[in-house]
């Protein structure tokens, strides 16, 4: 018996690694190679390339494609219809697959539904991308990112809400829901004092 659940209609290649107790639901189709975690989560029609590797808790959810070298660290949140890709110059007359590019998410982030990750970028732990945002360049840790290109607003705490805080300078701010403390300092934001409960 399969320590994961896969819906009948899903597919999922011989040599792919899949950790206990994901679940991949509908016309889901996970290639050979890829490496996921425990307790993900993949949502109808969702594509993983051979070259993708996928950490613990991470839930994708429906018509997300995650191509290859693209690496998603632990409790990753992928929304509906966001989009990677692994080419910054794609032309269907040019094989370019000896030039895709890494792209990395960070444990803990969050991608709204319909936005779009360009290529050879690193997002940060926490960081927040807003719904139909378009990522060209590196987001910080707990960084706030909407519009296109996406362009950062504000600071995003652990737990999922706008922390009170100037996008610069320095300051602090404490989590209400988790009593975490942030610190702001030339645009790095950092934890102070660590106390947070997960009770989900």
């Amino acid at each position: 018996m399969s320590e994961y659940f896969k819906h009948d209609s899903a597919i999922i290649d011989e040599g792919a690694i899949i950790g206990r107790g994901s679940r991949i639901w509908h016309w889901t189709h996970i290639s050979q190679n890829a490496k996921i975690g425990e307790d993900c989560s993949f949502g109808q029609n969702v594509y993983v390339g051979s070259k993708v590797v996928i950490g613990n808790n991470v839930k994708v959810q429906n018509n997300v494609s995650i191509y290859d070298n693209v690496t998603l660290e632990d409790n990753v949140f992928c929304g509906p219809s966001m989009v990677f890709t692994n080419v910054y110059n794609p032309r269907a007359t040019i094989s370019r697959k000896e030039e895709y590019k890494n792209t990395t998410v960070r444990a803990g982030a969050t991608l709204g539904a319909n936005c779009t990750i360009i290529c050879g970028v690193i997002i940060g732990k926490y960081a927040f991308v807003g719904a139909g945002a378009v990522i060209n360049k590196d987001v910080s840790d707990y960084a706030l990112m909407v519009g296109v290109p996406a362009k950062q607003i504000g600071w995003m705490s652990e737990y999922g809400e706008q922390l009170d805080l100037p996008l610069e300078g320095t300051a602090k701010a404490t989590c209400s829901h988790t009593g975490i403390t942030y610190s702001l300092t030339d645009r790095k934001l950092t934890i102070e004092q660590q106390s947070f409960r997960n009770d989900n």
